[in-house]
């Protein structure tokens, strides 16, 4: 079993580049088997999702080219099925995407439901209530979401809660229904718009994307593009956080500042100084760093996927702070395993309260979910000590190259698979 293992006590300085964002590729990769064109994708995370998601899209018969390790040509005009299952896309959440894209362009979809992350309940009756207002069939059978429709029309669809997953699907199969389709109460995020954007690129009519209410024309086919994916505005915000929480200097380029503003509004709260450019922002610590009130919130508020990364921040700062998770109600889970590194953080039901201490110690950790995950790392590289965390697979499935990056910024990290390689690696370490 894959770990990481961890000497703490280093601030992390320099800079390291942000690769492209795994929840935007996903939504954009399943889009591009609705063109019988080829679409040349650049900037694709090399992460276990979106590998996953590529393989499966072979797997029904599309066409699928690596040009490079992170450029991807995809032709959707030898697509051979419409039923998506196997092992591993049961495993994660954006294989879903296939929904939409299928229904949209075939009239019909079968794919597993989707797994992820145990960081709590994340229903697909949204989504399911999208496709049958614009006219189709759904049931759920062993297991496989079916939906089939004789044809799609346009609909208003309001969502009773604003979702990612949701708003990128029925946008999805909205694109070939006939007519006007208006979403409302819609996920405002960065890769819902990109997606959207990539989408317009192909021959797509969608208006409003970033906004409340998105606007969607019907076309009858999409054509061949050519499309760069955004950067990773959550594996920005996790480097940022390391360098806070090792009081560090760290510059993360290639990304959009404006994407980032919900994450370093609240290190500036805290204390951190951050400098922003064109396609970079730098954060370093010159002063003592005090305690905060985070809630999350659907974008443009404080991520979600940012929670745990923040949270390590704020139990090593002065006073006490309350991060109240609004979103998924298992995503606090990882708090037993930051006490055990010394933090001192109570839980009363979807609030943390954390009391700011010196120092955290290393200790034998277990990622529970991808961001959980990044952000036991990063704590394991501020403790005093030797950590090793388990369960890494979570966190290769959305973070590219984790620990080569971290090293960049001088973090004593290393993937090993057995305790002897631990043993080993923390003797070599200076």
């Amino acid at each position: 079993m894959e770990q990481f293992a961890i000497r703490g006590g280093r601030p992390l300085t320099g800079s390291v580049a942000i690769s492209g964002a795994k929840n935007a590729a996903l939504g954009i990769l399943a889009a591009a088997v609705m063109a019988d064109e080829d679409v040349i994708i650049h900037n694709v995370p090399d992460v276990d999702d979106v590998n996953i998601l590529l393989e499966t899209i072979a797997d029904i018969g599309a066409t699928v080219e690596r040009l490079s390790r992170h450029d991807v040509r995809i032709n959707g005009s030898t697509l051979n099925s419409c039923v998506v299952d196997n092992t591993f896309i049961r495993k994660m959440r954006g294989g879903y995407y296939l929904l939409g894209a299928l229904l949209g362009k075939y009239h019909q979809a079968e794919v597993a439901l989707p797994g992820g992350c145990t960081i709590g309940t994340r229903p697909i009756d949204q989504h399911l209530k999208g496709f049958e207002l614009l006219g189709a069939r759904t049931e759920i059978v062993n297991g496989m979401v079916v939906a089939k429709a004789d044809e799609l029309e346009g609909a208003s669809i309001y969502f009773d809660t604003v979702t990612v997953g949701a708003t990128i699907n029925v946008m999805l199969s909205a694109v070939f229904s006939k007519g006007r389709t208006v979403l409302e109460n819609v996920a405002k995020e960065p890769h819902v718009v990109d997606v959207a954007s990539c989408l317009n690129s192909m021959g797509a009519k969608i208006k409003g994307a970033g906004t409340d209410l998105i606007r969607i024309d019907g076309v009858e086919k999409l054509h061949g593009t050519e499309y760069t994916v955004i950067p990773d505005q959550i594996e920005a915000g996790t480097f940022l956080t390391a360098a806070a929480v090792t009081r560090g200097d760290v510059t993360v380029t290639n990304v959009i500042p404006k994407h980032l503003d919900c994450i370093t509004s609240k290190l500036r709260d805290i204390g951190c100084t951050i400098e922003e450019y064109d396609d970079a922002v730098r954060l370093y610590v010159k002063k003592p760093l005090k305690g905060t009130k985070i809630r999350t919130q659907p974008y443009p508020g404080f991520p979600t996927d940012m929670q745990p990364q923040m949270t390590v921040v704020l139990s090593t700062v002065n006073g006490t702070s309350t991060v109240n998770e609004t979103i998924f109600e298992n995503r606090l889970t990882y708090v037993d395993e930051l006490n055990r590194m010394g933090t001192d953080i109570s839980v009363e039901g979807n609030i943390a309260i954390v009391n700011g201490v010196p120092k955290l110690k290393g200790a034998q950790l277990s990622a529970p979910d991808l961001r959980a995950g990044a952000a036991l790392v990063t704590a394991a590289l501020a403790a005093e000590g030797d950590s090793v965390v388990d369960e890494i697979k979570y966190i290769l499935r959305g973070y590219e190259d984790f620990a080569a990056k971290l090293r960049q910024l001088g973090g004593r990290i290393e993937m090993v698979s057995s305790e002897t390689e631990a043993r080993k690696f923390f003797m070599q370490v200076v």
